[in-house]
């Protein structure tokens, strides 16, 4: 009789795309600040195979009004970073999140009567 082999353990989270704690604190930083200016109320992560989402929504039963993605197989190509709107269109695109971030900062800039 042979002892039992232990089965191997595979972390199912070692083969999806993450936010990293400083690119989380980024984004968290500027969600933060328009969620006091009473912009945005909820946000949503999803890591999957290829790509880290963050989703901005105005109201939670919605569809996400942006998103902001991470894709580092794209880096070499399109950049690691991007920031889609509602209707897909990507807003910014690079390979400095803080910088691809401005574009979101700019929407809260408004005439005041």
């Amino acid at each position: 009789m042979k002892p039992n082999n232990p089965i191997p353990f595979r972390h199912s989270q070692s083969d999806k795309v993450a936010f990293q704690r400083r690119e989380l604190g980024d984004i968290l930083t500027v969600y933060g600040r328009m969620v006091a200016a009473g912009e945005w109320r909820d946000y949503g992560i999803a890591m999957l195979k290829d790509v880290a989402v963050f989703s901005i929504f105005k109201r939670a039963a919605e569809n996400p009004i942006y998103r902001i993605e991470k894709r580092p197989k794209l880096a070499t190509k399109q950049q690691t970073y991007a920031v889609l709107g509602m209707d897909g269109r990507v807003l910014k695109r690079g390979a400095d999140l803080k910088q691809v971030l401005r574009v979101l900062e700019k929407k809260m800039i408004r005439a005041v009567d």
